[in-house]
């Protein structure tokens, strides 16, 4: 910027903010008015630790979520789990969800709009064409190799978890569950037999599109015991990976804890140094009411 003054400036002229008029100044010439304009941080948003965890923790338990998932799988691959121990499993966590998300309604039902024998039937019309498409999905991808069919589902699973809507996990986004469906139909093609596929989708129908529900409900009725119930899923992950590897185990903590309390801590140190700066060399803003030159 140019001084203040200069010599070759008379002193009674007086500067103008203006392009239009011809001035006795440099072209980099401004005075100190030009500052007062100067504003810093405008509109800036403070965050709190309390609220950066507890969206952090969303995060941190669907990570952990795709991590039980995975476990399961590599449990009825390696024929340590019967399926029909997964599907007696699958459907005692379903009723106990379901009478959960029940007890958690809104007073009065509003925002229901079905009814139980509605989900009944829209339950049982799953369960019949999953198990009626279970050995053309068993013999699906025959004829890939199992190194493409794990990596196309390694990366279906990603896409999941980068395309899942964390702000409102009810009901999951389209792209978010069709990528964890995808994945679920890789990986249980490649499991012994069709009442395994069929366990495993079902599986998959229970983490990736029912427990966000449910998840969705607690978090709007019971706030405070939405951390809790998140750091319990992050716990169940845990445990499962650690039974199969220790070390992956141990790396999947250390993500955890760092998804959930490292980042939202360094979001806080990082926010101190936040210098933005507005005034009057920002691209001009029309703020008047032009509606009626664009009728």
């Amino acid at each position: 910027m140019g001084a203040e003054t200069d010599p070759g400036v008379p002193p009674a002229a007086a500067w103008r903010k203006v392009l239009y008029e011809q001035q006795p100044f440099p072209d980099n010439y401004v005075d100190r008015r030009f500052l007062e304009e100067l504003r810093r941080n405008e509109g800036l948003r403070r965050h709190r630790l309390g609220a950066l965890v507890r969206g952090a923790a969303a995060v941190a338990q669907q990570l952990a979520c795709v991590a039980l998932f995975l476990a399961l799988w590599v449990y009825m691959e390696r024929g340590a789990l019967s399926p029909l121990t997964l599907l007696g499993a699958g459907l005692v966590c379903v009723l106990l969800g379901y009478a959960l998300y029940e007890a958690l309604a809104p007073a009065g039902g509003g925002g229901r709009g079905r009814t139980r024998w509605a989900d009944l039937q829209s339950a049982a019309i799953f369960l019949a064409f999953t198990f009626g498409f279970s050995p053309v999905l068993k013999t699906l991808t025959e004829s890939v190799s199992t190194d493409t069919v794990l990596a196309t589902a390694a990366l279906m699973l990603l896409a999941h978890l980068l395309s899942f809507p964390y702000a409102a996990p009810s009901p999951p986004g389209s792209l978010s569950l069709n990528a964890a469906l995808f994945a679920s139909v890789c990986l249980a093609s490649r499991l012994p037999g069709a009442l395994h596929a069929f366990a495993m989708l079902t599986a998959a129908l229970l983490v990736f599109a029912l427990w966000p529900c449910l998840l969705r409900r607690l978090r709007d009725t019971a706030p405070r015991g939405h951390p809790w119930v998140a750091a319990l899923v992050c716990v169940g992950g845990v445990a499962a990976v650690g039974s199969l590897w220790p070390v992956a185990a141990l790396l999947l903590a250390l993500l955890l804890l760092s998804l959930a309390l490292l980042c939202p801590l360094l979001l806080l140190w990082l926010q101190r140094h936040k210098d933005n700066i507005h005034g009057p060399w920002d691209e001009a803003e029309i703020r008047e009411d032009l509606s009626h030159f664009l009728q």
